[in-house]
């Protein structure tokens, strides 16, 4: 006779049935993993700005200045030598052209007050016309104030706080203060950019010693050479193409009559390298200086139309020309890089944006696992 054991309901020694989720609990545990290790890896990055931003810095440097040290120790000059030449080189010619545009600079701050003035003189003008939307709110403010201060109750005394005014001795010490500390972080980027150039073999061993296998070994050394390769040539071809942009705004600008042409062609030149935000930033801050200096709307977007035109063919000709599809970003990618990297670290992390974005596209590129994800941050 056949009998059917039936096991009870309350015997420790039985699991009931999982409800099905769709993951397994393994998957769950590391999906979860994966999204607190991101957590703490931004909040890291944004809270240790000062350590990671120099360091990024002095990467890049790194970057740009090894093939020339490298072709220094082939002629048998000494690395340590070498690395010491190139910054000096690379510090001095930079200082260089500080000084030979301080006056312009000088002058351009000193023009401060008096586009300040005609600043105020057009808001004077503009409030005696007859008043407009704005005007007329404010207006209707004002007299809603002076209705609620005649319905106060005798003896309510009215407190007003008074904000601490700014004077130029806290404005000097407050420059001063900057002034040492984006010094110190200059310092910092020199020391670390020279050591990293003469430890740069015994570095590299190190990271391919950490491979536990040949195999691994071998990606490391791919990893290294293709963040040096593409790394280098982004440089290269961003100092070129932002000297071009420079030097081409510079010209413009001087055909077009605007006073202190050297600098906003620097300017130019150094924002340039900030993708989408700094052609704005440059095309903008141009158009208030051509009003303010020749007083008409016309020459404003004259000035501000020839900046985007400049910076525009650079992007959109000559730097794809130069760089070619290997180095290729796909733009939503680096859109969202540049946000990310400019909330965690402001104007070092815009000028971090496009290098990070490439090292990373290269490290997934070589790593198996993190294939899906360079496709991505590729076009």
């Amino acid at each position: 006779m056949n009998t059917l054991h039936k096991l009870p309901k309350d015997r420790p020694d039985v699991a009931p049935p999982e409800p099905d989720t769709g993951l397994g609990g393994a998957e769950a545990r590391t999906i979860a993993l994966v999204i607190i290790a991101v957590g703490v890896t931004v909040f890291l990055l944004q809270q240790m700005q000062a350590f990671f931003a120099p360091t990024a810095f002095g990467l890049l440097l790194f970057y740009a200045l090894d093939p020339a040290v490298d072709a220094m120790e082939r002629v048998r000059i000494p690395r340590w030598l070498g690395a010491a030449v190139a910054l000096g080189l690379t510090f001095g010619t930079v200082g260089l052209g500080a000084y030979m545009l301080q006056d312009h600079a000088m002058t351009a701050i000193n023009q401060l007050p008096t586009g300040a003035r005609r600043v105020t003189e057009l808001l004077a003008r503009d409030r005696r016309a007859p008043p407009g939307p704005l005007q007329k709110m404010e207006q209707a403010a004002a007299e809603l104030e002076k209705s609620d201060t005649s319905k106060r109750e005798p003896g309510v005394v009215r407190v007003q706080v008074e904000e601490p005014r700014v004077t130029a001795t806290s404005l000097m010490w407050t420059g001063s203060i900057g002034a040492v500390y984006a010094l110190n972080q200059l310092i910092m980027i020199l020391f670390l950019t020279y050591f990293i150039l003469i430890s740069d073999k015994m570095l590299r061993r190190k990271f391919v010693e950490l491979g536990p296998t040949l195999s691994k070994k071998k990606v490391t050394v791919e990893i290294i050479d293709s963040i040096a390769s593409q790394i280098g040539r982004f440089l290269l071809v961003q100092v070129f193409t932002s000297g071009v942009v420079g030097l081409a705004t510079w010209g413009a600008l001087s055909y077009m009559g605007l006073q202190q042409a050297p600098i906003w062609g620097l300017m130019a030149g150094i924002f340039n390298s900030i993708p989408y935000y700094g052609p704005l930033i440059v095309s903008s801050g141009l158009s208030m200086v051509a009003f303010l200096q020749f007083g008409t709307a016309e020459m404003a977007l004259g000035v501000a139309g020839v900046s985007l035109v400049i910076t525009s063919l650079e992007g959109w000709l000559l730097t794809p020309m130069l760089m070619g599809r290997v180095a290729s970003m796909n733009r939503v990618a680096v859109f969202v890089g540049l946000l990310f990297w400019s909330w965690a670290w402001g104007i070092s992390g815009m000028l971090l944006a496009v290098p990070m974005m490439m090292s990373m596209k290269v490290i997934c590129d070589n790593v198996d696992e993190l294939k899906p994800v360079g496709r991505f941050l590729g076009e």
